[in-house]
């Protein structure tokens, strides 16, 4: 893939991010999906690429864009067929209500290359790259936290671990609780959680638990950019669910490990911050009709991570961006 769509990918969460923003606390989830989908979808539009959607809004008859399936990018002679992964919104709630961690995410990698993840929920556990090859999903929440410790040369009571605010993690907190770990609750959009364990400065060693299937793998890729890991399992909670593996030839039981979600390391990954967040700033708007932007830019097979702070006028953007 040409090393440029890294950065091209920016201007796609960008127009993501910067549509969403305009309804930050206006209490409509929706209009701000709607608004972060059509801005993203016209930047997609622009790209020099033969791509096919993987991880998206929904299916077909779920989404009239950004759906499962759909193709993306100019498709002329010579583009590169790749897979895309999108979260217009990874927080939509979060948007709605003014809360922080709210991001626009894109992943791209050559077709066949990235799961094509069911929507349901997967258990997950992510990591950044000094604590690499010390997890175990399979492992007990409280060997896994020792060995990170050990890991980071922490001792357990200055690791920190952050999971959603959910019923579900009860018994997560009651075990980091027991060992004196410091914890984190987050109320919505894990991809930016997952991907802060691997930055030390935002002081996240290590993110836990059940979130949605799909947002595990855009955080897989962005993880694998930056040489952490990352590690899930589906859960099926259903048995429709648990046939609907099966017809898409995904095991409920494996544990899935990076290159089960992220095949190789021809990978691309964006990100823009809606609202203020563990990873990122989000949109700030300052007077005549002005946006300030931060974003986040990775490739995996450099390694190279990019930090974006942008400056929109927005009288002269599409009208995505006004």
């Amino acid at each position: 893939m040409d090393r440029n769509l890294a950065l091209n990918l920016a201007r796609v969460t960008e127009a993501a991010a910067l549509g969403a923003a305009k309804y930050m606390g206006r209490g409509d989830k929706n209009i701000a999906d709607q608004a972060a989908v059509d801005g993203m979808r016209s930047m997609l539009d622009t790209l020099n690429i033969d791509g096919t959607v993987v991880i998206g809004e929904g299916e077909m008859d779920e989404a009239p864009m950004l759906y499962i399936g759909e193709k993306i990018g100019k498709a002329g002679d010579g583009c590169s067929k790749v897979d895309i992964a999108v979260d217009p919104v990874d927080g939509t709630n979060c948007v709605a209500k003014g809360l922080p961690n709210a991001v626009a995410v894109v992943a791209v990698a050559p077709e066949g290359h990235l799961l094509n993840a069911p929507d349901m929920y997967m258990d997950k556990i992510a990591v950044g790259p000094k604590a690499k090859g010390v997890i175990d999903l399979n492992a007990s929440v409280k060997e896994n936290l020792v060995n990170i410790a050990k890991a980071l040369n922490k001792n357990i009571t200055d690791l920190t671990v952050t999971m959603l605010d959910r019923e579900r993690h009860e018994g997560i907190i009651k075990d980091c609780r027991e060992l004196g770990v410091r914890i984190k609750l987050f109320k919505e959009g894990d991809v930016a959680a997952a991907i802060a364990t691997c930055f030390e400065d935002r002081g996240i060693d290590v993110m836990l638990g059940i979130g949605g299937a799909p947002e595990g793998v855009i955080a897989a890729a962005a993880i694998k950019c930056l040489g952490g890991e990352f590690q899930g399992k589906l859960v099926p909670y259903e048995e429709e669910e648990r046939e609907r593996c099966k017809k898409m030839g995904v095991d409920c039981d494996k544990i899935l490990r990076m290159d089960d979600l992220v095949k190789g390391n021809e990978v691309f990954f964006a990100a823009t911050g809606i609202s203020d967040g563990d990873l990122l700033k989000g949109v700030t708007y300052y007077g005549n009709n002005m946006a300030i932007t931060h974003s986040v830019v990775m490739r995996a097979e450099t390694g190279t991570i990019r930090f974006i702070e942008a400056i929109h006028k927005l009288d002269q953007k599409p009208e995505y961006a006004k």
